[in-house]
C-alpha cells in the first residue's frame, strides 16, 4: 500500500480517482474469483494479490495515461466502467450492484462500422448465404443461429503444418441476440475435429465490447468445459490486437492458468506480425480489423512503424509450390501428371511412415519445412530418406496441396461437394463418379495417387490410428477450400464427409479412368 501511495502522490485528483476506483474493485474481482472457482484453493489468495500488487504501478501509470494525456473519447468513466464489467455475476455486493449500472463505453465502442458482407465468400458461394435454403445447416439445425455469424473459421494450415481455428470477437452480436452455451458447444464441436492434431487458435480480439462481451460465468464455464484433451495438442493460442482489458485479465489469472498453458499465448499487434505464423491471405479477417490495423499503424511514429508483409516474390523457374497441377506437367521431364512433391512424400511414407502413430496430426519444424520447400522450388532433389523425419514429409505433402492456386478438387465442384450430404445413399457412387469424371486431367490423376495411398494408412489404423474419418478431417480442407480459403464448422462438415466418403468407396471411385501412375511400394 506504500508502493501506490507513493505513485499516487504524483497524480492530479482525476488520475488519483480513476487509480484508486480500479484498484479498489479489481481486489474486489480477485475475491469473487476466489468464491466462483469453488475448485481453487483458499491459499492462491496470496498468490493472486501478489498478481495485482506488481500491477499497482503499471496500472496507475495508465490511468494517468488516460486523464492527463488528454485522450478525447476516454475518461475516468472507462476505469469506472471497466470495474463494473470485470464484477459480472459476481454476488449480491452492493458496490458490485451500483457499479452494475456503469457501462465500459468509448466512442469507438459506439461506432461499429459494418463488415462488408456477413459472410464469407465461401458460403456466397454456395448459396444465397443461411437462408432458409442454405446447403450448410438448415435452419432447424441446432447451431444455425451460431453459425451464421461466422464466429468461428478453419483457415487451413498455419506454416507449421497445424490446423488453423480462427474466433473473430466483432462478430459477437449483442449478448442478448446470441446463446452463448450454444456458442460454447459449437466452439468445442469445432474443436473436437483437431484436438487429437496439433493446431493452432487465432484470436482477433478487436470488437469485443460491453455489449457483446460474455459474461465472466460464461469464461469459467468455459474454462471447466476445456479440459486437457483441449489444451494438450494447442500449440499456440495468439491473440491480435490485445487491450489492456485482456492483459490485466490473463495477468489477474496466472495462478490458474497451467505453466504449460500459458507459454503457448502470444500477443500479436499487427496484423502484418501474423506472416511469422500463417499466411494472412489465407485468414478472412474481418473489415473492421483490418481498419482498426490500418488505424493502429497510422497513428505510430514512421519510426515506430511495424514491419509490413514482403511483397509475394514472382516464382522462380522451378517453382514447385503454389503453381498449378498443368503448369507442373508441362514442366516435368516425363509429363507425369503427378508432381513430384506428391510422389517424394507418398513414396516416402508409404515405406517409413504407415505405422508411425498420428501420422498426418503432428506438426514440424517450421525452418525445414521452409528448407525443403526452398529446394523444390530451387529445382533441387529431396531426399527424404536422408532426413529420416515422417513428420516432416507429411507437413510437406499436407502443404503443397494446401498452397496450389486452385484446391485439387477444384473450385467448380466447391457447391456440388458442400451439397453432397444431400445425397441419398443410394446415389452416391454415382453422383461421385460424375463429379470425379468431371476433374482435369492432372487433378484426377493427383487425387487417385493421393487416395490409394491414404487407403494404405488407413489399412494400417491399428496401429496408426488414422482411420478413414481422422484423414478425412486432416486432408478435407487441404483437397477443398472456398474461394477465400476460410471455411465455418458448416462448410467444413460437408467437405469432410465427402473427403470421407471418397476413401471409403475409392475402388468405385478412382478406377474409372484408367491411367499410368507410378506404383507405390
Amino acid at each position: 500500500m506504500g508502493m501506490s501511495s507513493l505513485v499516487l502522490a504524483d497524480l492530479n485528483p482525476r488520475a488519483e480517482m480513476a487509480a484508486l476506483v480500479l484498484l479498489h474493485y479489481l481486489f474486489w474481482w480477485l475475491c469473487g474469483i476466489l468464491s466462483q472457482f469453488q475448485q481453487l484453493k483458499v491459499d492462491l489468495l496470496p498468490d493472486m494479490i501478489k498478481c495485482l500488487n506488481d500491477l499497482i504501478p503499471h496500472l496507475i501509470s495508465v490511468c494517468s495515461s488516460f486523464v492527463c494525456e488528454g485522450f478525447p473519447d476516454i475518461t475516468v468513466s472507462f476505469v469506472c466502467g471497466m470495474s463494473s464489467e470485470l464484477l459480472v455475476d459476481l454476488g449480491d455486493d452492493p458496490a458490485t450492484a451500483q457499479l452494475g449500472q456503469l457501462k465500459l463505453s468509448t466512442l469507438e465502442d459506439q461506432q461499429w462500422p459494418p463488415d462488408e458482407s456477413t459472410l464469407s465468400k465461401s458460403e456466397t458461394d454456395v448459396s444465397q448465404g443461411f437462408d432458409l435454403g442454405s446447403p450448410h445447416l438448415p435452419w432447424d439445425h441446432p447451431f444455425y443461429d451460431i453459425a451464421r455469424h461466422q464466429i468461428i473459421e478453419v483457415a487451413g494450415d498455419d506454416n507449421f503444418g497445424r490446423k488453423v481455428i480462427v474466433f473473430s470477437a466483432c462478430r459477437l452480436p449483442p449478448q442478448h441476440e446470441l446463446d452463448h452455451q450454444k456458442l460454447l458447444m459449437y466452439l468445442k464441436a469445432t474443436l473436437d475435429q483437431y484436438v487429437e492434431s496439433d493446431y493452432t487458435l487465432i484470436y482477433f480480439h478487436h470488437g469485443l465490447t460491453s455489449e457483446n462481451k460474455p459474461s465472466l460465468s460464461w469464461l469459467r464455464d468455459a474454462y471447466r468445459e476445456f479440459d486437457r484433451k483441449y489444451k494438450k495438442n494447442i500449440k499456440a493460442l495468439y491473440i491480435v490486437h490485445p487491450t489492456m482489458f485482456i492483459k490485466t485479465l490473463l495477468i489477474l489469472f496466472k495462478p490458474i492458468i497451467s505453466f504449460k498453458f500459458g507459454r503457448k499465448i502470444n500477443y500479436v499487434s499487427y496484423l502484418s506480425e501474423l506472416e511469422d505464423v500463417v499466411k494472412c491471405e489465407q485468414l478472412v479477417i474481418p473489415t473492421r480489423v483490418r481498419e482498426y490495423d490500418n488505424k493502429l499503424i497510422a497513428s505510430l511514429k514512421p519510426s515506430a512503424q511495424p514491419p509490413m508483409s514482403p511483397p509475394r516474390s514472382p516464382p522462380l523457374p522451378e517453382q514447385v509450390f503454389g503453381v498449378s497441377l498443368k503448369a507442373l506437367r508441362q514442366r516435368d521431364p516425363d509429363g507425369d501428371p503427378v508432381p513430384v512433391v506428391m510422389r517424394d512424400t507418398v513414396g516416402f511414407l508409404s515405406e517409413q511412415g504407415l505405422e508411425i502413430e498420428g501420422i498426418f496430426r503432428r506438426s514440424a519444424n517450421v525452418t525445414l519445412v521452409k528448407e525443403v520447400q526452398l529446394k523444390y522450388n530451387s529445382g533441387t532433389a529431396v531426399n527424404f530418406r536422408d532426413m529420416e523425419d515422417v513428420h516432416l514429409a507429411a507437413v510437406i505433402l499436407k502443404t503443397f496441396l494446401r498452397e496450389l492456386p486452385e484446391p485439387l478438387l477444384t473450385y467448380q465442384l466447391y457447391n456440388d461437394i458442400v451439397n453432397f450430404t444431400s445425397v441419398s445413399s443410394d446415389n452416391q457412387a454415382e453422383v461421385m463418379k460424375t463429379l470425379v469424371e468431371s476433374l482435369p486431367e492432372e487433378n484426377y490423376a493427383s487425387l487417385r495417387y493421393l487416395i490409394t495411398f491414404l487407403a494404405q494408412v488407413s489399412a494400417n489404423s491399428d496401429v496408426n490410428k488414422m482411420t478413414n474419418s481422422n484423414l478425412a478431417v486432416v486432408f478435407g480442407p487441404n483437397l477443398l477450400w472456398g474461394r477465400d480459403n476460410a471455411m465455418s464448422l458448416s462448410a467444413i462438415g460437408p467437405i469432410n464427409n465427402f473427403t470421407r466418403t471418397l476413401l471409403d468407396q475409392q475402388h468405385l471411385a478412382l478406377l474409372l479412368i484408367q491411367y499410368s501412375l507410378p506404383v507405390l511400394s
